[in-house]
């Protein structure tokens, strides 16, 4: 099942309080035994079972979005003295997108956090989604997991992983988690999926602070909060998993309104422009939840249904009108329907085009589209036209940084122009690894770039490093072991420099190999 590991309970109770009352909270550095660097070692072992999974969707649009608003709350939370330099460096802060329609969000060891599509998908704006991610990076930044496992204190690393991921499984099929439980002593600690009390009002605090600092408006929170009530109150259909893993309490509910009642005379309007911005990629996230054939056409339908008379509201309206075109378009790209994709992407242009956020969005699924339909020039005039950047959309501010969506679009369509372009593309692509390495698509792209130009041995490369990017070890071996197999047969060039380069890594990955088959 696609939901198998990311349809997720929130995981930081693995090694939950065997020791002592669960609500008491030690503070910071009160018997942490566990160091920052075997958090990160522990997350890194579940995220690479989370990013083998169906589940997992590498979407470089909706990832910029996230990582955008996380990328600010970040910048508040050192700040604020919240995120330590150990931390901070340690860290993978790595975002992982879930493609699942219900609505959840979930943290890992080590700086991993999760986002369904589901929430992306429901939230009314920024500021609601910036909630759900500064309370689960505030119980990162305080170090909940670590604090937990260390009153534990008896359970191996390996087997609080394994315990995770039968959790992660139990979510949504308790017969996919039977076969990730391991032993009695999961069963000890699955009941015991939430954290402590004193734990969610620290996330609570720390998270509104974070997000009010960021520069979201802390309505946001409260809004949140409200609808997840009202969620509760329906009793829980299955559809917000995030109820089952964050309970909530009418102390928690009734502090963060008292929190926003405080901060009332500082509440900030609406902005159009967001608004609108986020209703698009909110409306991609809910198609790209469900890329069924019938899913596509319904989102077809319903903008033409919907759009066939005069709307006249004016925000709502705009918002709304953007979401369905938006959707409709991106569907018909996917239905092999250029016509239709054209025709929904010319009336989103009409309604989304004014403002620079909006604007952007509208490029960059212009940009798509005609890549779909074979026309790279038409998506790098989309790409070269100029459009006011911010944080809002993708941009590390820390880092000089074109968005990764942008310059992964500008690398296909380079290399979809021939011979020349692909060689630009590597050569650029070449400068991102280098500073991304883990970036899957990026290698991906590099690939393609290497093979356009005839060299074989690059591409494959670049194959392997993908693969190995995702902890994916074995499938990388078999690349490199393939790329050798062709240089010893001396079907490959004379490109000694990148033999070398296999070579070496080939052993690398080799070790990182048989030291993943001895924690299995």
């Amino acid at each position: 099942m696609k939901r198998k590991l990311l349809c997720v309970t929130l995981v930081f109770s693995v090694a939950a309080m065997a020791q002592g009352s669960p609500n008491a909270l030690p503070a910071l550095g009160d018997g942490l035994e566990m160091s920052t660097g075997a958090e990160r070692q522990l997350g890194d072992r579940i995220a690479r079972e989370l990013y083998r999974s169906t589940a997992y969707v590498d979407d470089a649009i909706l990832g910029d979005y996230v990582e955008g608003l996380w990328w600010r709350l970040m910048a508040a939370a050192r700040v604020r003295g919240e995120l330590t330099p150990d931390m901070d460096a340690q860290y993978a802060w790595a975002i992982m997108l879930g493609r699942d329609r219900s609505v959840n969000a979930f943290a890992l060891p080590g700086g991993y956090m999760g986002v369904h599509l589901g929430l992306i998908a429901s939230v009314d704006d920024a500021d609601e989604l910036a909630s759900v991610l500064a309370h689960e990076l505030s119980h990162i930044t305080q170090r909940h997991i670590a604090r937990m496992i260390s009153r534990q204190g008896q359970q191996a690393p390996w087997m609080i992983a394994a315990m995770i991921l039968g959790i992660l499984a139990a979510a949504s099929s308790p017969d996919a988690a039977g076969a990730l439980i391991v032993g009695g002593q999961a069963a000890s600690v699955q009941g015991q999926l939430n954290f402590s009390r004193d734990m969610e009002r620290e996330a609570d605090r720390v998270g509104y602070g974070v997000m009010t600092q960021a520069g979201f408006n802390g309505q946001g929170f409260a809004s949140m909060f409200q609808k997840l009530l009202q969620a509760n109150r329906h009793n829980d259909t299955g559809a917000f998993p995030y109820l089952r893993s964050h309970p909530l309490t009418t102390e928690r509910i009734a502090d963060m309104q008292a929190r926003q009642q405080l901060q009332a005379g500082a509440a900030q309007a609406k902005d159009g422009d967001t608004a609108v911005a986020h209703a698009m990629l909110a409306a991609r996230a809910r198609v790209l939840a469900d890329t069924s054939v019938d899913s596509l056409r319904a989102a077809v339908t319903q903008a033409e249904t919907e759009l066939s008379g005069t709307i006249t509201t004016p925000l709502q309206s705009s918002a709304r009108r953007a979401g369905l075109l938006y959707a409709a378009a991106w569907a018909a790209g996917e239905l092999r329907d250029p016509q239709t994709a054209q025709k929904m992407w010319a009336r989103l242009q009409a309604v989304a085009s004014t403002q620079p956020q909006s604007a952007y969005q509208v490029r960059l699924l212009g940009a798509e589209l005609a890549l779909s339909a074979g026309e790279a020039g038409r998506a790098m005039a989309l790409l070269d036209q100029p459009t006011a950047a911010s944080n809002h959309l993708g941009v590390d501010e820390t880092k000089d940084k074109k968005p990764r969506a942008e310059t992964l679009l500008r690398m296909r369509a380079l290399t979809m122009a021939g011979q020349s372009g692909a060689a630009r593309a590597a050569q650029t692509l070449q400068v991102w690894l280098a500073e991304r390495p883990r970036d899957a698509q990026a290698w991906q792209l590099l690939s393609a770039a290497s093979t356009a130009q005839g060299q074989t041995l690059r591409a494959i490369r670049a194959d392997a490093e993908a693969y190995a990017s995702r902890f994916d070890y074995a499938a990388a071996r078999d690349r490199y072991a393939a790329a050798q197999d062709l240089i010893k047969r001396g079907t490959a060039g004379n490109d000694y420099i990148e033999a070398s380069i296999i070579e070496t890594r080939s052993k690398q990955v080799d070790a990182l190999l048989r030291e993943q088959m001895r924690e299995r």
